[in-house]
């Protein structure tokens, strides 16, 4: 068996861990709908929708994973007070086909594009690590669009920098499963059996190709929105993981976020590193749900 397929049914199986045991209430299942056109001819990326709440939670994903990386939240989700937009950025998951520019103003406009076509005016936005970067560009090109912003172990408005050292590491990844597999071990500390780590390669490997995850990397270390989100009052949530490599711990990224954002609030989970939607699942959602409902009436501002 080639490697691709084995990847993909050891991914099936792992994920059947997240199925509820018989007799137990079923989880909800994303209302799934594919890239499309709308009426006026702007591009929709492929996205899954659960819930019918009246809030509306626009959640994006990160460079080494798409949607799949949720998968543990579906069983807790609040449908009922939340509407869930799962959205995948061109190049990965639902949206794998759809060719781009890879640009944070191009994702911006996407998400954008997405929440009008769902008849979402104000909505939540929820960032995780590059895709952070877009929740932050989206708020500095439509902060009257957001009525708050979720940023879960982020790259901050300033980008990721570093040197062409760092840029060849990160490069590596693309291609290299051994680099891969060291980049999601520093993330969470070391501490996970390689069968997890495995778990999370296989996501990342069936989520995207080379091309998106080059015009990504260009995008999230080449790309700077602090200058425009400096002085926001949009009401955001930092959440750091204790275990996560120290550019995205809270000593690095908090006083970067109080640099830019007036009403930030500030939140650590223990146990868990980069990707706290994998390792805690249920704490995560939880403060996530609790941000969202006490900014539910948030009204736009600077």
């Amino acid at each position: 068996m080639t490697l691709a397929p084995l990847r993909a049914l050891r991914l099936a199986a792992l994920l059947v861990a997240f199925s509820p045991a018989t007799g137990a209430a079923e989880p909800p299942q994303y209302a799934v709908t594919p890239p499309s056109l709308s009426p006026a001819g702007v591009t929709i990326v492929g996205h899954g929708t659960v819930g019918t709440g009246p809030e509306a939670i626009l959640v994006m994903h990160e460079w080494m994973g798409d949607h799949s990386n949720y998968a543990g939240l579906l069983p807790f989700l609040n449908g009922k007070d939340f509407t869930y937009v799962f959205a995948d950025l061109r190049g990965y998951g639902w949206s794998r086909d759809l060719a781009g520019a890879y640009t944070a103003d191009e994702a911006a406009a996407d998400m954008f594009a997405l929440m009008d076509r769902l008849g979402h005016q104000r909505f939540h936005v929820v960032g995780h690590s590059m895709s952070g970067l877009i929740a932050q560009a989206m708020a500095a090109k439509g902060r009257d669009r957001l009525k708050s912003l979720v940023a879960v172990t982020p790259v901050p408005a300033s980008g990721f920098k570093t040197d062409e050292a760092g840029l060849q590491r990160l490069a590596a990844i693309v291609d290299a499963d051994d680099a891969m597999r060291g980049a999601i071990k520093a993330r969470v500390a070391q501490r996970y059996t390689d069968g997890w780590v495995d778990y999370k390669l296989a996501i990342a490997r069936n989520a995207t190709g080379r091309e998106a995850m080059l015009g990504y990397l260009k995008m999230f270390t080449g790309t700077d929105v602090s200058a425009e989100v400096a002085g926001l009052d949009l009401p955001v949530l930092l959440i750091t993981g204790a275990d996560d490599i120290p550019f995205y711990q809270e000593a690095a990224e908090r006083p970067k976020f109080e640099q830019a954002y007036k009403n930030l609030t500030v939140e650590r989970i223990e146990n868990a590193g980069h990707y706290p939607m994998l390792q805690t699942p249920p704490l995560l959602l939880a403060k996530i749900e609790a941000f969202v409902a006490a900014n539910a009436k948030a009204k736009p501002g600077n």
